[in-house]
């Protein structure tokens, strides 16, 4: 946990990994005992959401006692036992003792939670712990231990008083679930406590008082000046036992706990996300917390081996693709309005949420510091304009046909009898991508109006910027959709050792798209059976024909290497016609990317001409510079030229500029690169530019997808059989068939 930093509002949610959650008596249940349903399902929802973004959450609940009041009320068979029972044993509780009622609560309680868990495809356990657990290091120990291993096996662990078999309080080690939940919170290292209650935090004096003031930040000093109401009618705990469980937490180095109303729908969410609600306690200054208890009883040490670590790892993101892939089917049969809906409320919230992102992003840079070069903080930085492009071309994402269930084909098979071939979705895609932040929500968009699921995992430079980024996307997903697709379209995630987990699941994931270095893609390749789709550099050439235009070669050529030189589609090489040697070609075209910058190396052929000294030789010739350098080498002709492209590029974008109609269609046709172009800048080769609205990334494989990678890319097909009388096969066998095949195709206009 590091130096366990305090921690103030608007760093909960990208700061914290461990959160304690405690919902009281007054939250769970209704006035008559009975639980209520439907704020008990809104928490556990924001508990998943918490889950799927890849934190730890443990829910300290009560609820059991009112729970099993209800179901002995039912049993009036029993209530003369019960009622002797708890009269011998002093106990008041109805007509029925604690112990009796949290023992039938329970079981009642944890199948609520267990079926609303499950509605999120989400494991809970059960930890019911005494007092006495916390008073010896061994059995200490185990509490955390057990906590911990439920944590990294992806579980929710519920946790609450053994009430059945429990001693009456006696205040040293915990008197309700306020101070068990501040004990666990410090016992496991927690980043935050939340505390939810009937009330919206701490007031200077109770709420029904004219008044009173509620206070946002508590500083040491409220103590002496808060006035402190009467108890609820329900639970055990008070306003007392929420403050002084509070600062018991953050005293024992729990970096920050918000008490705040657990009665206002998702004020899990909104607590998180920094919103200014409820009473944060946090430390007053960055100095090292003390242990969570005395020196007599230390932290206990982690209890994870790395087999077990590696295990709840996989687990966690196994879970994860499962839910993609469920997502994504449902967001496939929602329709074209209902797809369209979310691009919009995608693009809408991008602007809306402008400042959060950029802030985020700003902690970004910050964080980088003089580690980032020029180029990598130029692809780092978000600004409004860029936000703003990228809701435009969200829009323009929306506007587009229909990709979906398109008939591409159809044959009457035999009268009746129709076969048609259907655009589909691919499924569950995994996005690797690196540096870029706005690639985000060009990739989520995408993958939306393609009707897929998608996990992403992008670079730990940009870990701040796609976390913000990726939480307004998954909230966007659910309130465009009307609830009906889960967040869980889009997991995020964020730790580089979970890659190797991602690659394995070869069941669940049905294409990768890798966007980053070389090393990147060739280590996805080589380590994944899931489909790889993807380019590992960008080498691209231009070749400056014998009937070129000088002047528009010499643009063309500044163009492609200048106008952002660390992009893939930049070129690399410029391959220059032999008979343009000892003329104002070659000699312009030098000069004029010298005083554009450009650092220029020379291929064998260009040393052995004599256009450029031996000192300037490049070391190889499929070389992707990334900045302001490049390649000059002599050729003999278009077909040397093709030839020199196939071999040493990357077969991602190669022009040719010349003012010969045969030369260029020879050079199209021949070049073996996802895009060809003649008399125009390599830079083109683009999503947005080609009109796709963005692009997923570039391919430069020969199946499948080629070049910039849009909507039409992360489309299959699947094949859709229609009969009109129930045809069988045997109706075409023999030698004298009932029936036979036509096999008419309806022709494309007709379709």
């Amino acid at each position: 946990m590091g130096g366990r930093r305090r921690l103030v509002r608007q760093d909960l949610d990208s700061a914290t990994r461990r959160i304690v959650i405690k919902a009281g008596t007054t939250v769970l249940s209704r006035p008559d005992g009975q639980p209520a349903i439907s704020r008990i399902a809104n928490i556990v929802e924001q508990i998943s959401q918490l889950r799927k973004e890849g934190k730890e959450v443990i829910f300290v609940a009560s609820g059991a006692v009112g729970i099993g009041r209800q179901r002995l009320d039912r049993q009036r068979l029993l209530n003369s036992t019960l009622r002797t029972h708890a009269q011998g044993r002093g106990i008041q509780m109805g007509d029925h003792p604690a112990g009796a009622c949290a023992a039938a609560g329970q079981l009642g309680l944890m199948a609520l939670y267990d079926t609303l868990f499950g509605q999120f495809n989400i494991a809970c356990s059960q930890v019911l712990v005494l007092a006495s657990d916390f008073r010896e290091e061994e059995r200490r120990n185990t509490v955390a231990a057990n906590i911990d291993a439920l944590l990294r096996l992806g579980l929710v662990p519920i946790l609450n008083e053994n009430d059945a078999v429990g001693a009456p309080p006696d205040g040293k080690i915990f008197t309700d679930n306020d101070s068990l939940a501040s004990l666990i919170a410090s016992e496991v290292s927690a980043d935050a406590l939340l505390l939810l209650t009937d009330v919206d935090g701490v007031y200077d004096a109770p709420p029904s008082e004219p008044g009173s003031t509620l206070i946002s930040e508590y500083a040491p000093q409220h103590t002496a000046t808060v006035k402190i109401g009467a108890l609820s009618a329900m639970g055990r705990g008070g306003m007392a036992s929420k403050i002084s469980a509070a600062q018991g937490a953050v005293d024992r180095g729990v970096r920050a706990v918000v008490i705040a109303s657990g009665l206002r729908p998702n004020s899990v969410q909104n607590v998180m996300r920094g919103e200014v609600m409820g009473t944060i306690f946090n430390r007053r200054s960055d100095e090292p917390a003390p242990p969570p208890m005395s020196a007599a009883l230390p932290l206990p040490p982690p209890a994870a081996d790395k087999a077990a670590a590696a295990a709840a790892a996989a687990a966690g993101v196994e879970q994860m693709a499962r839910e993609c892939r469920d997502a994504g089917r449902a967001l496939a049969a929602l329709g074209t309005e209902g797809r369209v809906a979310i691009l919009r409320e995608i693009a809408a919230q991008l602007l809306a949420q402008a400042p959060a992102i950029l802030a985020a992003n700003a902690r970004d840079i910050a964080n980088g510091g003089s580690s980032l070069s020029k180029a990598l903080a130029g692809r780092l930085k978000l600004s409004r304009e860029k936000l703003s492009n990228l809701a435009d071309g969200i829009l323009s994402i929306a506007a587009q046909d229909e990709p979906l269930d398109r008939v591409l084909g159809e044959t009457e098979l035999a009268e009746g009898l129709v076969l048609q071939q259907r655009t589909a979705p691919i499924g569950a895609l995994l996005i690797i991508f690196e540096s870029r932040p706005d690639s985000m929500p060009q990739i989520v968009s995408l993958a939306v109006r393609s009707g897929n699921g998608l996990l992403l995992k992008g670079g730990k430079e940009a870990a701040e910027s796609n976390a913000a980024i990726h939480r307004v996307l998954v909230d966007a997903i659910h309130v465009g959709s009307g609830g009906k697709v889960p967040r869980a379209l889009v997991g995020l995630v964020t730790s580089r050792d979970q890659i190797s987990d991602l690659l394995a699941l070869d069941g669940l994931l049905d294409l990768c798209i890798p966007r980053g270095s070389n090393e990147l893609v060739a280590h996805i390749k080589a380590n994944t059976r899931i489909p790889v789709l993807g380019h590992g550099d960008g080498v691209c050439h231009v070749f400056v024909d014998e009937h070129a235009d000088p002047a528009l070669a010499l643009r063309l050529v500044l163009d492609a290497k200048t106008d952002y030189p660390s992009a893939c589609n930049a070129a690399e090489t410029v391959l220059l016609h032999r008979k343009h040697l000892g003329t104002n070609v070659a000699a312009d075209l030098l000069r004029g990317l010298a005083a554009a910058g450009v650092a220029v190396r020379a291929g064998p052929a260009a040393v052995a001409a004599g256009l450029l000294p031996a000192s300037a030789a490049c070391e190889a010739l499929h070389t992707e510079y990334g900045d302001l350098t490049i390649c000059v080498e002599v050729v003999d002709d278009v077909v040397a030229a093709v030839a020199h492209a196939n071999a040493h590029g990357s077969s991602h974008t190669e022009c040719i500029v010349t003012q010969d109609q045969a030369n260029a269609r020879y050079f199209l046709a021949a070049a073996d690169s996802a895009c060809v172009f003649h008399n125009a800048s390599t830079r083109f080769a683009d999503g947005f530019r080609f009109g796709l609205g963005a692009e997923v990334g570039i391919s430069t494989s020969r199946i499948h997808a080629r070049g910039p990678v849009g909507v039409e890319g992360l489309l299959t097909t699947k094949w859709r059989l229609v009969s009109s009388r129930g045809h069988v096969v045997g109706d075409f066998a023999g030698a004298q068939p009932k029936l036979k095949y036509t096999h008419v195709k309806t022709p494309l206009s007709k379709l």
